[in-house]
């Protein structure tokens, strides 16, 4: 059976598994080697992340995640008074909730690697355009989210993760080195473009290769092909499968 690495997240995470997303280019990275699970969930924050722990991560299984990458706080940063402050959730909130799902992910497996990533900058003139397009004249002439909001939500998930010694993407940091990050990375102020997708997969591919997780080193689930004697095929079989 294929380890899993699951990616645990918000709709960022879940439109990763599209076409030139970074959970699509992770699955054909791991080809044969491991099995991507997108648990992704559009509009989620990590408040109510906490009520999936147990269905999604049973304290029971016996062959939990080797790996999981949490992907959290663009919805917890949405700001109160705006049209999407259903979705916001404190800055300590935010924290301490990520805390909880470390706990249980480890609970479930003491092994786990464990990757927090940052929410992304924020483009509120790209969020403010994408809202015209969506609702015209009724859009708010406010963004729903700032960037130096999600900065405040970027340093306390990189904090625990220092705290709890686990590896971490600061993808809010990362971005803006680049120039002309706003619309080369992100597709409406927020969600990612090919060229971000493309970032992510490279920061998760640089932890997990820096970590244990590396592709390359990883053994395939069965025999390559030409591995496979025509004439004796049992023996290429024989050491994986009986």
């Amino acid at each position: 059976m294929r380890p899993q690495i699951v990616l645990f997240g918000d709709s960022i995470t879940e439109q990763s598994s599209g076409s030139g997303g970074w959970g699509a280019a992770l699955a054909d990275t791991y080809s044969r080697k491991a099995d991507i699970v997108n648990r992704g969930y559009d509009g989620y924050n990590t408040r109510w992340a906490l009520f999936l722990l147990h269905q999604l991560f049973p304290l029971d299984s016996t062959k939990p995640p080797v790996a999981a990458t949490i992907f959290f706080g663009a919805n917890d940063a949405a700001l109160l008074g705006r049209t999407m402050e259903r979705l916001h959730v404190p800055v300590e909130e935010y924290k301490e909730n990520l805390r909880k799902i470390v706990h249980h992910l480890k609970e479930c497996s003491p092994t786990m690697l464990v990757v927090l990533i940052t929410p992304p900058p924020i483009d509120e003139a790209g969020r403010k355009e994408y809202a015209r397009s969506v609702y015209g004249e009724k859009a708010m002439e406010q963004p729903e989210r700032t960037n130096a909001e999600a900065e405040l939500y970027a340093k306390q998930c990189i904090a625990l993760a220092k705290e709890m010694g686990l590896c971490s993407i600061d993808l809010w940091s990362k971005m803006q080195e680049t120039e002309g990050w706003q619309k080369k990375f992100l597709s409406d102020g927020l969600h990612l473009t090919p060229e971000g997708n493309a970032m992510v997969y490279q920061e998760v591919i640089r932890v997990f290769d820096k970590a244990w997780l590396s592709a390359g080193e990883m053994p395939y689930d069965f025999p390559h092909h030409s591995e496979i004697d025509g004439k004796n095929p049992e023996k290429a079989f024989r050491q994986q499968c009986l």
